[in-house]
């Protein structure tokens, strides 16, 4: 046995050379300048040609040097990071453009006489005038509606849930799914051949909430259906183990669990029947004035509101003005529901 001395051979690192943290940022910055530096010298004026360029330089340029620092693995392991965080900017910027562009030209009439009062016989042409009567014609149309389709929808869902077996339950869950992707103008014309047509009845804020009430079916009734789904089957074993029958364990027990999820889905589902037009179009028809009874006569609603005043603005004018400030109160309505159903989704979730 040799008595020479063996010198350790040096721990191979697991980790390689590793980037900087601000490499993104550099990397991204430098694409930036460059894309803008392409775009002046070929004489592009779009902003959307050198943000494109911008975009191509930064995945290369994170490639390039992750490969040559890191190695290929971790190179191809930022180019995807690079992708979803451009993806992620390219879905902000529209959003985030159409809000500020709502509320930089809604800000210029909204205010309190803007919101307390109607249009009357003020001229699209002349200033003044409000939304007030499309404000009412919206909330009750749409609060007819949630009346209507939220019992339907959750007795659906508890059905197919708890009690839906064979061919029945399937061919429900079947034309749910169809209901889901039936255009609103067809909800409309079904509504409008039965309900004025054929029954004879006119012109109404009712007869709108119905189309709606179609088109909103179907949401409560899959979000509901998800959340039901959720509850652990733990506890309707616990309940019904103690005697109690099965309709009182979904009422005590299923129900109230799962009631933050399907108060969020309700949300859900009225803001994304507020700003139809269509069925609104064909069935509720549009007045100046203020109709506060549903059952009877033309009455207003925010978006047939923007629609006219746009349509009788020529692009400029009081009456442009209005529509954005009518466009701008329904996004604040819409946000302050989606805010709601967060807050009662966050309140009632299971501890």
């Amino acid at each position: 046995m040799s008595n020479a001395t063996l010198t350790p051979k040096p721990a191979r690192s697991l980790r390689g050379a590793t980037l900087p943290k601000w490499f993104p940022w550099a990397v991204a910055a430098g694409s930036v300048a460059a894309g803008l530096a392409v775009s002046a010298a070929a004489g592009l004026d779009s902003s959307v040609q050198w943000a494109l360029i911008a975009g191509v330089l930064f995945i290369a340029g994170s490639y390039g040097i992750a490969a040559r620092v890191e190695g290929r693995r971790q190179a191809k392991d930022r180019v995807a990071t690079s992708l979803v965080w451009l993806a992620f900017i390219v879905a902000v910027i529209p959003l985030a453009s159409l809000i500020w562009e709502t509320v930089k030209r809604g800000t210029k009439v909204m205010d309190v006489f803007f919101l307390t009062h109607s249009m009357g016989v003020v001229a699209d042409t002349e200033p003044g005038g409000g939304i007030y009567h499309a404000l009412v014609g919206t909330l009750q149309q749409v609060g007819l509606a949630t009346l209507i389709s939220v019992p339907v929808g959750v007795l659906t869902a508890v059905y197919l849930v708890e009690y839906g077996r064979g061919r029945l339950a399937k061919a429900v869950t079947f034309f749910v799914d169809v209901m889901t992707g039936i255009p609103s103008i067809v909800a409309g014309l079904f509504i409008l051949s039965l309900w004025i047509l054929i029954l004879g009845m006119g012109y109404s804020g009712f007869a709108g909430s119905m189309a709606l009430a179609i088109l909103m079916i179907p949401v409560v009734v899959r979000s509901t259906e998800e959340m039901l789904k959720l509850v652990p089957n733990e506890l309707r074993e616990a309940s019904l183990a103690l005697g109690v029958p099965k309709w009182r364990t979904i009422l005590k027990v299923v129900l109230p669990t799962s009631i933050g999820g399907i108060t969020t889905g309700v949300m859900l589902a009225v803001a994304r029947i507020t700003g139809e037009t269509a069925p609104v179009l064909l069935l509720v028809w549009v007045t100046n004035f203020i109709n506060t009874n549903p059952f009877s006569d033309p009455q207003a609603s925010l978006p047939m509101y923007i629609y006219l005043q746009y349509a009788n603005s020529g692009g400029s004018g009081a009456a442009y003005d209005r529509a954005w400030a009518a466009a701008l109160t329904l996004i604040a309505f819409i946000m302050i529901l989606n805010l709601v159903a967060r807050g009662i989704a966050r309140w009632k979730a299971p501890k």
